[in-house]
């Protein structure tokens, strides 16, 4: 009750990762607990400047608002029985977006899925960099040998005392004593 009359009550909101051309990938609802006055957090809301924590509805998690393309109060936002959105006066495709890329910070692609008879739009992270990397990487199974510490980092440099002591092994006694020469 208390909540109620000071104003700061949760509000709920749409959660949205990304937005694209005619896209939205929508991660579902969350709430947020406004730590100013309720007005002054839903223009923030609106103008796109909200900065602080959102509970998200499903599980319970907490994360930080910039993880996320929009965050849009519930009433700014219809979901029709296509699932299409409207917002912003624009019509939208959406996506849906399991709970694993939530926190993922690169860019986010579509797949097409069936679930029964519907076709649905789920959201993936973008791996394609990491593909193009990957092919035009040095030829599998084959590696260059370089001269001994061309390649490696400072870190690992040889330093100058190291060189004195590259002719002595640690491992060789002076003793001749494990060889069996105890005379």
């Amino acid at each position: 009750m208390l909540k109620w009359l000071t104003g700061k009550q949760p509000i709920p909101v749409w959660v949205i990762k990304q937005i694209d051309d005619s896209l939205l990938h929508l991660c579902g609802q969350g709430s947020i607990e406004p730590q100013a006055k309720r007005s002054s957090v839903i223009d923030a809301l609106h103008a796109g400047r909200y900065e602080g924590a959102v509970s998200m509805a499903n599980g319970g998690l907490v994360l930080n608002a910039r993880l996320f393309a929009a965050l849009v109060p519930l009433e700014a936002l219809q979901l029709d029985d296509q699932g299409h959105a409207h917002w912003n006066g624009r019509h939208w495709y959406v996506a849906q977006t399991p709970q694993r890329c939530w926190t993922f910070e690169g860019r986010l692609v579509t797949q097409r899925q069936v679930l029964g008879n519907q076709e649905q739009l789920i959201s993936v992270e973008d791996v394609s960099d990491i593909r193009r990397q990957v092919q035009s990487a040095a030829t599998p199974g084959r590696v260059n040998y370089d001269p001994r510490g061309v390649n490696e980092p400072p870190s690992l440099a040889r330093h100058d005392g190291d060189r004195a002591a590259e002719g002595k092994n640690p491992f060789v006694r002076s003793s001749d004593k494990w060889r069996g020469h105890d005379d």
